[in-house]
């Protein structure tokens, strides 16, 4: 790492490429780092001094690269810019290009292929004739295999040297410059470590590098965490989330930080081991290490990863630490890797491995997200730390995905596949299940067993080869005296073995006379050689922990025989009953013959100037009360789904470790596990117990003094599983089936009572439960079975807590033998067509005792071998005889037909003879044809016939028997022929006659189209009374009558009594009628209306008949008559309402019409008029107007409006009909 030097400003004022001899006035710019000098007092109005809107910005590149500067000046006039640098000329147009944007209006001063000697400190001169503005900026290259503690040259360093080199802050060096340590020297990783690390670790780091002194250890480290703050706090404002580096799922590692920097622009370095690395910010970039920025977080990453990618990383800001890490890459393997699991729904999964070296713990993932010991998973190590586990518990369809394992860089992934319980209730969770999927499908133990053996002869070997190297070195000379306490002190080891107890059980492997510290009581001294004949103790004191009440002793060795003396506490010590102190050339022995809480303390030996220390600890090793023990080892016996609980009170006691396993595997706390840990006792609870928490349940309490255990069972109560299969058939015959099975491998934790059998006949959906066996037997003799028939089996197993599982038969058993039915006679073609061929058969004459059912019918087509069945097995034809509709037109078939008894199908009968599917040959005839046919004048006319003949007739189409006329158009499809008038006039009336003929014979039929339209009023009415009480009404006739000659006339008739008009008469082909019953008294009025297929014309009034006819008016002297008219347009009194009823219902629509005279009243069905529609029932009583629909259908849906009309207007209403399916 380097320091960017403070760099005092070179250039005076009026200094730079334009202004060399003028003096200016400073002036102070809006953004930092611009020094403007003016070169008047005071500037025209316009115009401006230079500035800088954008300055440069400090720029640290690996060599090779292409850098470059960008800027952007304002002023009036438009400043000219240029480049220069302290240490050298820019005027090599090959390495420096200067360019101007004029769109962007930016400057560029680029370096192609920048190399380590162009880095410097560079200059920007913006200048015009009121002034100059000017910025510095620094470019740093990176070497190639750059050395962290090479000295760079500093971009603001003299030429003369007269700044100082560059410093580097960093005390850890690479591994080729690192010199061999002193003694007492720790290494600087140690203090980086600290400084990055959480609280939780510092144990961890100090175990590792051998420091005890923790107190030094802290003081000292606060100390430097003040100094680092005070640096750090130069160039970042906080830092937080450090996240030491690990490998990632996808096989790359990276390490992460929170930082919130002062200045964006400042540089970041990245360091391995001492040595500067180079990385890339570019996403996709090759580089194996890269920088990526998301807000605030930086997170660095390193791909393809290889073992050497293993050492120190440390991150820098500017010339500042700011986080290390150490990435050590353990030498492992996968000798097992996991494999692909398929689990039901609600299933645990399990994915397991076996490493080639013992870790603790490896990493897994799931989805590419990592996973944690806790409700959903369970990680479980072996005690050999060989085999790894993950447990995925009720598996749900989420779930499913890649999972991987990771161990160092090495990493094996494989699938989950949940699979939907098909069994579970619609809209129901189905219950959880207690089986496990997965698992490697090896022996893991096996394996693992046999790479520990592996391990543990190469560690043998090792050591002899060490041992025997040691043997051949000569003997070291005497280490010399060393004054003062050493800066770091060898951890203390365990005073005695571990010693496992349960109860009140004495040790059985404790000394019976001596506790002394493992490796004689002492650890070597690696001090330097000494000067000869000064005594140096060659083998100290260690801390040491002795059970109550047994012997121990300390022992120091001298390199010479020499005086000592021991002192506890800082009080010198003598031989007395409790304590011996002795000596032996160059032994030094301090024994404890009766080992008592008084005797704990600080022991040291002094000699001379030498002195040796260690802590003396004296306890008991941890005891169970015998009653708590006998009640901790009672079984305890749980169902399915409940909780079970162990606890085990103890004495309280330092430094003591409570371990819960079961079956020989430590139980940790999470998922449906519970741990509570307290000073004086424990508990361990099982959360909704399966199966699978069943088994040998033992406590652990573990001192340094030495171990006790208590056992314990946990029984977990459920149903039974599945008997195990496959059900062998023992015996079948037409009268008994016997079956057997094999009890079940779960017998759900009690035994199993009974087994219940079900029998299930094939064809049928229903399964009858045939009885119960008792749980000793695993065979069943149905002898209610009917001979030739098939059944399925299905056996539960039964205990205490209910039935389980059921197992089936894979396959249907056959009571008896299988007889087959003998072929039925060869098909018969009775009659065939294109789209159907029906045959017949004879049932088989030899059925072989057993009755036929049915029979399933083949088909063959020619030229070809394969014969297609018509109908399955279990659907037979009752009947002899079918008709085949699976025909293609055109292709010729033979057909076969077996006979199907309770065995299944026989015999095939003979093929029948080859039939072709085509119509028979027949003369042409028509299926319904109409013979009349009305169309409005102007509307297009269809003439649709159908017919039927074979061959295809040829058709012909007649008009008034001459040939059609060009505007006809004839459309003919197979089995029908259209007639289309496209827009028909009257002139189009005629008769149409088809004719089809082909060779068998021809038919023809004649259809009358009439085109007309509605006819016009008649003339005028005129009416003559002939007798007393009759009238002759005449009129003149519609114009259309000669056009239609199915015209005709109606009369209708209103009086002054009623004012309703009633029709009086119909269908008068005449222009005349005679009306009776003309009362006197009374006035009468008529209409005539002409009538055709179209409906009615416009009346034609006649004059009044009645009262006063041939009366003289009356002229009324002094008072005027007023005429009263009831005559009014149409109005809706009560109008349509909205209805949606269901498909096939009836529907009723009424509404209420007033106008007078009486309007005349149409209904219409989206716009379209339905008043002569036969499908809707229509009526209108005095002003009252109703549809009536029997049942409706999709296509009554719609708009339906009601529109009245008279003389004087027209009203309508209208509503709305959704018909719902």
């Amino acid at each position: 790492m380097f320091r960017r030097s403070k760099v005092t400003e070179g250039t005076g004022t009026g200094q730079g490429p334009a202004a060399e001899n003028e003096v200016g006035i400073r002036k102070k710019s809006r953004v930092p780092g611009v020094m403007i000098t003016q070169f008047i007092e005071t500037l025209p109005e316009g115009k401006s001094h230079p500035d800088f809107t954008r300055k440069p910005i400090a720029l640290t590149i690996q060599e090779g690269k292409f850098a470059f500067f960008k800027a952007i000046v304002t002023g009036d006039p438009k400043p000219t810019v240029a480049w220069s640098r302290n240490n050298g000329d820019v005027s090599d147009t090959s390495k420096y290009q200067s360019k101007y944007d004029a769109n962007s209006n930016e400057h560029t001063f680029e370096m192609p292929n920048v190399t380590p000697a162009q880095a410097d400190t560079y200059k920007c001169f913006a200048t015009n004739e009121f002034g100059q503005a000017m910025v510095t900026v620094v470019l740093n290259v990176i070497e190639v295999g750059y050395k962290k503690n090479k000295p760079q040259q500093n971009a603001t360093e003299p030429v003369n040297g007269g700044f100082k080199n560059v410093l580097r802050k960093s005390k850890v060096r690479p591994k080729s410059e690192q010199t061999e340590k002193k003694e007492g020297e720790l290494d600087p990783k140690f203090w980086e470590m600290l400084l990055s690390a959480d609280k939780k670790d510092y144990e961890k780091i100090c175990a590792e590098y051998g420091v005890t002194d923790f107190r030094w250890m802290l003081k000292k480290l606060n100390e430097m965490k003040k100094e680092r703050e005070e640096e750090q706090a130069e160039f970042v404002k906080n830092i937080s989330n450090l996240r030491h580096i690990r490998v990632n799922a996808d096989g790359s590692a990276s390490f992460e930080i929170d930082m919130d920097l002062i200045e964006q622009s400042s540089s970041i370095y990245l360091y391995k081991d001492g040595e500067m690395i180079p990385y890339t910010k570019e996403l996709g970039d090759t580089m194996k290490h890269s920088l990526r920025r998301v807000g605030r977080k930086y997170i660095f990453s390193m791909r393809d990863l290889m073992p050497e990618d293993g050492g120190f990383y440390q991150l820098d800001v500017e010339n500042v630490n700011i986080f290390s890490t150490d990435f050590k890459i353990p030498m492992v393997d996968f000798l097992v890797k996991i494999q692909e699991v398929k689990a039901m729904e609600r299933e645990d999964a399990v994915f397991e491995c076996v490493l080639s070296v013992p870790l603790a713990k490896i990493s897994w993932f799931g989805k590419n997200l990592p996973l944690e010991q806790g409700d959903k998973y369970d990680i479980e190590v072996s005690e050999d730390k060989l085999i790894h586990r993950l447990v995925v518990k009720d598996c749900m369809v989420v779930d499913k995905g890649i999972y991987s394992a990771c161990a160092g860089i090495k990493s094996c992934n494989a699938w989950l596949v949940v699979e939907a319980d098909k069994d579970a209730d619609q809209g129901k969770k189905s219950v959880r299940k207690t089986t496990k999927a997965g698992g490697s499908g090896i022996d893991l133990q096996k394996v693992a067993q046999e790479q520990h053996e592996k391990l543990e002869k190469k560690k043998e070997e090792l050591q002899e080869q060490i041992k025997a190297a040691k043997e051949t070195e000569p003997p070291p000379e005497p280490p010399k005296p060393r004054i003062g306490n050493p800066a770091v002190v060898t951890p203390a080891r365990p005073a005695v073995k571990a010693v496992r107890r349960s109860g009140n059980e004495k040790p059985a492997d404790a000394p019976s006379h001596k506790a002394v510290v493992e490796a004689g009581g002492s650890e070597m001294s690696e001090l330097a050689p000494a000067v000869a004949n000064e005594p140096v103790i060659t083998c100290g004191l260690s801390d040491m922990y002795c059970l109550r009440g047994k012997s121990a002793e300390l022992k120091v060795i001298m390199n010479m025989d020499c005086d000592g003396t021991w002192f506890k506490d800082g009080e010198p010590l003598n031989s007395s009953p409790v304590i011996s102190i002795s000596k032996d050339s160059t032994y030094q022995t301090l024994t404890f013959q009766n080992c008592q809480n008084e005797d704990s303390g600080v022991y040291r030996f002094v000699s001379g100037d030498q002195s040796t220390q260690g802590k003396v600890i004296i306890g008991d090793v941890p005891e169970f009360d015998p009653d708590d023990l006998q009640k901790f080892s009672k079984p305890l016996t749980v169902r399915v789904g409940q909780n079970a609980t162990f606890k085990m009170p103890f004495a309280p006691q330092e430094a003591l470790i409570v371990n819960w396993s079961k079956n020989g595997t430590e139980v940790k706390d999470g998922g449906g596990v519970k741990i509570v840990k307290e000073p004086n006792h424990s508990r361990l609870l099982f959360k909704d117990c399966l199966r699978a928490d069943a088994g040998e349940i033992k406590i652990q309490l573990k001192t340094p003094f030495g171990t006790a255990e208590a056992t314990s069972q946990l029984f977990v109560l459920d149903r039974p599983g599945p008997p195990e299969g496959p059900v062998e058939t023992v015996e079948t015959t037409s009268s008994v089936i016997a079956i057997e099975w094999k009890p079940p491998k779960d017998d759900g934790g009690s035994p199993v009572t009974n087994y219940v059998l079900e029998r299930q006949q094939t064809g049928q959906s229903l399964w009858t439960q045939l009885g119960r066996v008792s749980g000793d037997k695993t065979s069943f003799r149905d002898r209610n079975v009917t001979h030739g028939k098939k059944y399925s089996y299905r056996i539960y197993a039964e205990n205490s807590e209910g039935l389980g599982d059921s197992l089936e038969t894979a396959d249907s058993i056959m009571a008896g033998i299988m007889i087959l039915s003998g072929p039925p006679g060869a098909p018969k073609v009775v009659c065939a067509s294109k789209t159907c061929i029906t045959l017949m058969w004879s049932p088989p004459e030899d059925d072989r005792g057993v009755p036929v059912i049915g029979y399933q019918l083949e088909k063959r087509k020619k030229d070809t071998n394969q014969w297609i069945s018509l109908n399955a097995v279990n659907e037979p034809i009752e009947d002899v005889n079918y008709a085949v509709k699976d025909i293609t037109e055109g292709a010729e078939y033979e057909f076969r037909v077996l006979a199907i008894n309770e065995s299944g199908a026989g015999d095939p009968s003979p093929p029948s003879a080859m039939v072709c599917a085509k119509n028979p040959n027949m003369r042409p005839y028509f299926k319904d044809p109409e013979d009349f046919i009305v169309v409005r004048a102007g509307n297009s006319a269809r003439v649709k016939i159908l017919y039927e003949a074979e061959p295809p007739p040829e058709i012909t189409w007649l008009k008034d028997d001459e040939q059609l006329p060009d505007w006809i158009k004839v459309v003919n499809s197979e089995g029908m022929s259209q007639l289309v008038i496209p827009s028909s006039k009257r002139s189009d009336s005629a008769i149409y006659t088809i004719i089809a003929k082909n060779s068998v014979g021809q038919a023809s039929f004649d259809v009358e189209v009439r085109v007309t339209d509605e006819p016009k009023s008649p003339g005028p009415v005129e009416l003559e009374q002939t007798v007393h009480g009759r009238v002759l009404i005449t009129w003149a006739p519609s114009p259309d009558q000669e056009l239609d000659d199915r015209l005709y006339y109606a009369v209708a008739q209103r009086d002054s009594n009623t004012r309703v008009w009633k029709t009086i008469a119909d269908r008068l082909f005449t222009n005349t009628y005679t009306v009776s019953n003309i009362l006197p008294g009374l006035e009468y009025h008529f209409r005539i209306f002409a009538k055709n297929d179209m409906g009615l014309s416009d009346p034609s009034q006649s004059p009044t008949w009645g009262v006063n006819r041939n009366r003289v008016p009356i002229t009324h002297k002094g008072s005027n008559s007023t005429l009263i008219s009831f005559e009014r347009p149409p109005s809706i009194l009560v109008p349509l309402k909205v209805h949606a009823p269901p498909k096939g219902y009836q529907v009723y629509m009424t509404c209420a019409v007033r106008g007078f005279p009486t309007p005349t009243v149409s209904w219409f069905l989206n716009d379209q008029c339905i008043s002569s529609n036969s499908n809707y029932y229509i009526t209108n009583s005095f002003g009252v107007c109703c549809l009536y629909i029997l049942r409706v259908r999709p296509k009554d849906s719609g708009e339906y409006k009601v529109v009245a009309v008279n003389s004087f207007g027209q009203a309508e209403c209208s509503t709305k009909l959704i018909v719902r399916e």
